[in-house]
C-alpha cells in the first residue's frame, strides 16, 4: 500500500494520555496460533476477534498482536513486505478494523507489533535498492564493499547464525542482515528511511491502534564506520537472549546495535505517537546490558514509554539470581519504566524453562505473582494463563528456520508457538477444522481452556483472581520498589505508594523456607484475595511451603 499521501510529521501538540499502560497488563497474541476461523490451518484476525472475551475475562488491559502484515513468511511475519496492509492469510484491513472495534467494546487496548530494523527482501524498497548503486533507494539499506580479499567488511554476526553480511551479485556489494538473509536491514542513517517508517506508524494510528510493540528496537542504527565487534569468549547462554550453541553470543555487540543515533529517532517516534490520545509503545531490547538499555530508552518521558529485555527469559530463576537482576534494575532505572516478560513467542515456555518436565503448580503461581508485582508493566504470552509446557516438535514438523539451522542442540521457537488449546475434546484442541500449521500439542490437552474453566482451582482461575485483586492494589501498580536482603531461597521486596506499603515475598525453591524480616520493616498482615498461598507470617518472620508466596500489608 502506497504511503505517499500520508503525512508523517508529528503534530506540534501532545494529546492527553491517561497512563493506562503504566502498570498495565498486556496479553500477547501470536496470530498464526490463536484461532483459525476459516479452516486453512492458520490462525487469523477473525479468529482472534472471536476469542477476545477470553482475554477481557482474564483481566488484561491490552492485546499485543504479533505481525499480521503482508509477508512472504520466511520468518513468519517478521519479514514484512508491506507495512500498511494485512496479509491475506490473516484477513483484510476491514477484519482488523472489526477486531479493533470489538476489543475497544470489551475495554481492551490494541497494540501492534512492527518490525522496523529490517524488511523482507521482497519489499519494493529493497527490490529497488538492490537493482543498482544509482537509484532513489540505493541507500535505503546497509550496503558495503568487500574487503580486498573479498570477505565481508567486518565480523558482525547474524542472530540466526553465520555472517550478517550477504553478497549481492547485482550491486557487487554486501548487504547487512541481522537475521535471515531474506531480512535486509534498513539504513536509518538515511532521513528518507526515517520518514517512510514514521509514515507507516501514522497509518495505523489513524486506523485506531492504541500503541506499538517495537521489535528489536535497539537495532535500528549501525556504526557508520562498520567497526568490528570485540570478542567476549564463549558464553553460557544463561541470559535467555541466545542459546549457548549460537556464536552470536561470542561477541560484545558494541557496533552493530544500540548506537547513540537511535535515541534521536526514538524521540521523533515518541512525538508522533504522543499526538494521539492514550497511546503507548513497548520496545524489545536485546543488548549486552539489557536493563541499562531499558532505562536509557524509557527515561525522561521522551522516547519509549516501556521496554523489556531478556533478563527473566533465561533458565535462571532462583532467589539470588532474581535479587541480582532487581538490584541492577534499581541501580539503573531512574525515571525509566520496564515491561516485564517471563516468556514470549521467541523463548521456551516458562513452565518448562523454570519447572522442567513436570513443573509444580505452585511454581507457576509464584512466577505469575512475581511478574505481576514487580515495578513496571507486564506482558503475558498466550497460554501463560494455562501453564502450558513447551511442546515437543519432531524435526520433520519444524517450521522455524532458526531451529532448523541450529538443530538438534537448539530446537528453535516452534515449541512455544503451537496452537492455543481451547477444547480438550476436539482432536485439534478447538483451534480449527483443518490440520494446523504446527501440530496441536497432546501435552496441552489436559490444560485446555474448557478443562480449566470447569476447575475452580486451576491456574486460569488463579490468573483471573490475581489480576482482579491487583487492580485494587495501587502500590503494586504505581509504587516504588525496595529490595529486602538477599536469601538463598526467598526473594522479598516492598512496594510503596501514597503511604501504603505492601510486602511481596516468594520462596523460589522446592523446599520449605523461613525468612526473618529486617528490623524496621514493619509488621506484616497478609492481604486476602490474591489467590496466593503456601506462606504465613508471625512475629518470628515469614514461613513458606515450597514455592509459597505471601502478599502482606506492612504497618
Amino acid at each position: 500500500m502506497a504511503l505517499k499521501h500520508v503525512d508523517s510529521h508529528p503534530a506540534k501538540t501532545t494529546a492527553p494520555n491517561d497512563g493506562w499502560w503504566r502498570g498495565g497488563v498486556i496479553y500477547q497474541i501470536y496470530p498464526r496460533s490463536y484461532q483459525d476461523s476459516n479452516g486453512d490451518g492458520i490462525g487469523d484476525l477473525p479468529g482472534i476477534t472471536q476469542r477476545l472475551e477470553h482475554i477481557a475475562h482474564l483481566g488484561a488491559d491490552a492485546i499485543w498482536l504479533s505481525p499480521f502484515f503482508r509477508s512472504p513468511m520466511k520468518d513468519f511475519g517478521y519479514d514484512i513486505s508491506d507495512y500498511c496492509d494485512v496479509d491475506p492469510m490473516f484477513g483484510t484491513l476491514d477484519d482488523f478494523r472489526t477486531l479493533v472495534a470489538r476489543a475497544h467494546a470489551l475495554g481492551l487496548k490494541v497494540m501492534i507489533d512492527q518490525v522496523y530494523s529490517h524488511t523482507s527482501d521482497q519489499h519494493p524498497w529493497f527490490v529497488e535498492s538492490r537493482a543498482s548503486r544509482a537509484n532513489p533507494k540505493a541507500d535505503w539499506y546497509v550496503w558495503a564493499d568487500p574487503l580486498h580479499d573479498g570477505n565481508p567488511p567486518n565480523n558482525w554476526l547474524s542472530v540466526f547464525g553465520g555472517s550478517s553480511w550477504q553478497w549481492d551479485t547485482r550491486r557487487r556489494q554486501y548487504y547487512l542482515h541481522n537475521f535471515l538473509t531474506s531480512q535486509p536491514d534498513l539504513n536509518f542513517h538515511n532521513p528518507d528511511v526515517q520518514e517512510a517508517v514514521l509514515a507507516s506508524v501514522k497509518f495505523w494510528l489513524d486506523i485506531g491502534v492504541d500503541g506499538y510493540r517495537l521489535d528489536v528496537v535497539n537495532m535500528y542504527f549501525h556504526d557508520q564506520r562498520l567497526r568490528s565487534n570485540p570478542g567476549r569468549g564463549e558464553p553460557d547462554g544463561s541470559d535467555g537472549a541466545v542459546p549457548a550453541t549460537n556464536p552470536y553470543g561470542w561477541q560484545w555487540h558494541q557496533f552493530d546495535k544500540s548506537q547513540p543515533e537511535n535515541l534521536a529517532f526514538l524521540q521523533r517516534l515518541r512525538a508522533l505517537v504522543d499526538a494521539y490520545p492514550n497511546t503507548t509503545m513497548v520496545g524489545e531490547i536485546g543488548d549486552d546490558d539489557g536493563l541499562a538499555r531499558v532505562a536509557e530508552y524509557t527515561r525522561d518521558g521522551d522516547k519509549l514509554h516501556m521496554a523489556y529485555c531478556f533478563d527473566l527469559l533465561g533458565e535462571a530463576h532462583d532467589a539470588p539470581f532474581l535479587h541480582r537482576v532487581l538490584t541492577r534494575f534499581n541501580e539503573v532505572v531512574g525515571s525509566g519504566w520496564p515491561c516485564w516478560a517471563i516468556t514470549n513467542h521467541d523463548i521456551a515456555r516458562v513452565a518448562t524453562r523454570w519447572g522442567g518436565a513436570h513443573p509444580p503448580a505452585a511454581l507457576l503461581r509464584a512466577a505469575a505473582a512475581l511478574q505481576l508485582s514487580l515495578r513496571g508493566s507486564s506482558c503475558i504470552y498466550q497460554g501463560d494463563e494455562l501453564g502450558l509446557p513447551e511442546a515437543e516438535i519432531a524435526f520433520e514438523d519444524l517450521q522455524d528456520p532458526y531451529g532448523i539451522a541450529m538443530w538438534p542442540e537448539f530446537k528453535g521457537r516452534d515449541g512455544c508457538r503451537t496452537p492455543m488449546p481451547w477444547d480438550s475434546t476436539d482432536p485439534r484442541l478447538g483451534f480449527g477444522s483443518a490440520r494446523p500449521w504446527l501440530p496441536a500439542a497432546e501435552s496441552h490437552r489436559a490444560l485446555a481452556v474448557d478443562r480449566q474453566e470447569a476447575d475452580g482451582t486451576s491456574l486460569l482461575h488463579f490468573y483471573r483472581q490475581l489480576l482482579a485483586w491487583r487492580r485494587g492494589q495501587p502500590a503494586l501498580i504505581h509504587g516504588d520498589m525496595h529490595l529486602l536482603p538477599v536469601h538463598d531461597q526467598v526473594l522479598a521486596y516492598v512496594r510503596e505508594h501514597a503511604g501504603e506499603r505492601v510486602l511481596c515475598a516468594f520462596n523460589f525453591s522446592g523446599t520449605p523456607a523461613s525468612y526473618v524480616l529486617p528490623a524496621g520493616t514493619g509488621t506484616p498482615t497478609p492481604l486476602d484475595g490474591s489467590g496466593v498461598s503456601g506462606a504465613s507470617a508471625d512475629a518470628a518472620g515469614l514461613h513458606f511451603a515450597p514455592w509459597g508466596v505471601v502478599f502482606a500489608r506492612l504497618t
